[in-house]
């Protein structure tokens, strides 16, 4: 049950940068792995407006949960309890990802934002077929780097706010992170049932030592980033 804590970890993270308004987080998963895309996700959460309250969590627009924070900084059971209550609880959503393919062309950071991107459209289309009076006003991203992001539905460029640590500080982003990270692992997960000897169902393809010994003795896969350092650079001596 999502519910309001007074001693909880999500207490201490913040509902919104811009109070009142329409506000989605939005964080990535895999910037640093060696295969699989990135993965992004943007949440948007039950707030009060001109007294009004927009959306609920059982009677209460706070939205929260004891074990709500950075997704790095829960066990993986815990991100996937929290996973399906943040999709019914929150106001909208979305989750998009970008692929290895296009991470090697535009760069990582680049398609990073661009599933941000892809994800605040997801859940800024949920918001308006739920009400065609709710329009997407402010955007908060995890990290320091952010493209300006304009709606298709409004025509217009969101204003947007970077913040360091995000994912610690407000639980849209916070909220955002694990739906990403989970998404991203299931992905993981069901490659791993194709290409078992890369280990990704364990390392999620991140530079593990096992991963790159695999990497050595069986090749790259079409899902590795060819832009990336697969094997270490050789020993001289």
């Amino acid at each position: 049950m999502m519910k309001s804590t007074a001693d909880s970890k999500s207490s201490r993270l913040s509902s919104f940068f811009m109070e009142g308004a329409f506000e989605v987080g939005t964080d990535e998963a895999g910037r640093g792995p060696l295969a699989g895309p990135v993965v992004a996700a943007a949440v948007i959460l039950p707030f009060y407006f001109d007294g009004k309250q927009i959306g609920q969590v059982d009677g209460n627009p706070i939205f929260t949960h004891p074990h709500l924070t950075d997704s790095k900084k829960l066990t993986e059971k815990q991100r996937e309890e929290l996973r399906p209550l943040i999709m019914e609880h929150s106001l909208a959503y979305g989750i998009a990802r970008v692929e290895a393919e296009e991470i090697d062309r535009i760069n990582i950071l680049n398609a990073s934002i661009l599933a941000m991107h892809k994800a605040i459209a997801e859940a800024e289309k949920m918001l308006n077929e739920k009400n065609g009076k709710y329009l997407l006003q402010h955007i908060i991203s995890d990290g320091n780097k952010f493209h300006p992001y304009t709606s298709r539905i409004q025509k217009k460029i969101i204003p947007h706010k970077t913040i360091v640590k995000g994912d610690a500080t407000y639980i849209s982003i916070a909220a955002a992170s694990i739906l990403a990270k989970t998404e991203r692992d299931h992905i993981m997960d069901s490659l791993s049932e194709i290409y078992p000897q890369y280990g990704w169902k364990k390392n999620k393809a991140y530079p593990t030592k096992d991963h790159r010994d695999a990497i050595a003795k069986y090749g790259p896969t079409p899902y590795h980033r060819m832009s990336f350092r697969l094997l270490p650079d050789p020993v001289l001596f």
